[in-house]
């Protein structure tokens, strides 16, 4: 009994000899859990909200007319012999296009001359009697009736000349009308009749139809609403009007690609569609090498207004709550975010108009919407545009109607 009780003082003695050593390892691993995770500030991209004047620029559906259209007919009667020109090309006016037979007008031409030395020949005659007679007149060796009658005679001759001669032009010009020729520039169509047709004088056959192309119309309209709200806009001071030949015209082709030359607007029609409401715009573009055909879609961007102190957004910067309002994340000053209700209008250039509920200077976030809730505090960094910085248009790039 002696010796057990002799190893167990041993052994709490060796225990409490090591209980310094063991407690001063596990010292530094429950300071090591004890300290606070150090949590890092989220960053976010922002931009500062500046006031700046800008065109307001709306997009419009339009369709592609041809400057000039000419339907080409005969204008005298007749059989075709040669179709000279190549179907879909370019024409010049004056450029022969058909060919009638034109023997039947030469011979009425021959006629005609001959008519008219005819009755030259009797002029000749009726004005050397005419002299005659007045020599003898003044001789009282004839009655003064009689000397009228020779003076009338080569009166009546004279007219004829002038008869005679109004035949041969008109001879001569059926002759040059046998040959069609192009009224304006322009690209001709198909050939709609062909060698051997018989052509009526006045009758209504199109034999084509050339259209000119460069420069080329684009039609397009506006609700009479949108153009009242213009209006109103000009009239309360809101938006400035651009000056008359000024306004910059764009298209957008179907594909989304935008046209490479911009245009000017002609004139905008003083009625409105009672089936529509809409008021018919015309814009007229160069064509140099014929994209634009007649008939073709496009959307027409059209400046309509200045406003001085516009407020954009890139499109990503605006949010939709569940409702469906409008709403922007604004670094404070303090580096909390917060929510914002804003009032949108136009999308222009991958960039909302905020007409309500922002003010120059304020920071809005652009990215990194995931990485915060509102309130919390973050690091806010410039936002910088990637497509702009490639040289790329802005994503989404296009002008809607404004939105309340």
């Amino acid at each position: 009994m002696s010796m057990l009780n002799a190893r167990s003082a041993g052994f709490v003695l060796l225990l409490a000899g090591l209980a310094p050593v063991l407690a001063g390892c596990k010292e530094p691993k429950d300071a090591v859990a004890s300290a606070p995770p150090q949590v890092s500030e989220p960053e976010v991209s922002i931009i500062s909200v500046t006031q700046q004047r800008r065109a307001l620029v709306r997009e419009l559906p339009g369709r592609i007319a041809p400057t000039r259209v000419a339907d080409v007919r005969s204008r005298v009667s007749g059989i075709i012999i040669e179709r000279a020109f190549h179907q879909g090309t370019e024409v010049k006016a004056g450029d022969t296009l058909y060919r009638i037979d034109p023997k039947p007008f030469e011979v009425e031409l021959q006629s005609a001359k001959a008519s008219l030395h005819k009755a030259e020949a009797a002029y000749d005659l009726a004005s050397m009697q005419a002299k005659r007679v007045s020599g003898l007149a003044l001789q009282k060796a004839v009655s003064e009736a009689e000397a009228e009658k020779a003076v009338g005679a080569q009166r009546q001759a004279e007219a004829e000349i002038a008869s005679k001669k109004a035949d041969v032009a008109r001879a001569r010009l059926n002759l040059d009308y046998a040959t069609i020729r192009a009224p304006i520039d322009g690209i001709v169509g198909a050939a709609l009749v062909t060698e051997g047709a018989l052509l009526a004088q006045n009758d209504n056959t199109n034999l084509a139809t050339i259209q000119q192309l460069d420069p080329i119309y684009a039609d397009f309209t506006q609700s009479v609403s949108e153009l009242n709200n213009l209006r109103r806009s000009f009239e309360t001071g809101d938006l400035e009007r651009i000056a008359p030949g000024a306004a910059k015209v764009r298209l957008m082709l179907d594909d989304g690609t935008l046209y490479s030359l911009p245009g000017k607007l002609l004139f905008s029609e003083a009625k409105v569609d009672t089936f529509t409401g809409q008021v018919t715009l015309r814009g007229e573009f160069p064509n140099p090498k014929r994209e634009l055909l007649p008939g073709m879609y496009v959307r027409v961007q059209i400046e309509q207004g200045i406003d001085t102190d516009a407020i954009a957004v890139p499109q990503q910067a605006v949010q939709r709550n569940g409702g469906g309002g409008a709403e922007v994340f604004v670094v404070k000053d303090d580096g909390h975010v917060a929510v914002q209700m804003v009032r949108t209008g136009a999308v222009q250039d991958g960039q909302w108009f905020v007409t309500e509920g922002l003010k120059g200077g304020e920071r809005v976030v652009v990215e990194g919407f995931q990485k915060f809730a509102a309130g919390d505090k973050v690091k806010a960094t410039v936002w910088t545009d990637a497509n702009a910085t490639a040289g790329l248009p802005p994503e989404g790039q296009k002008t809607t109607q404004a939105r309340p």
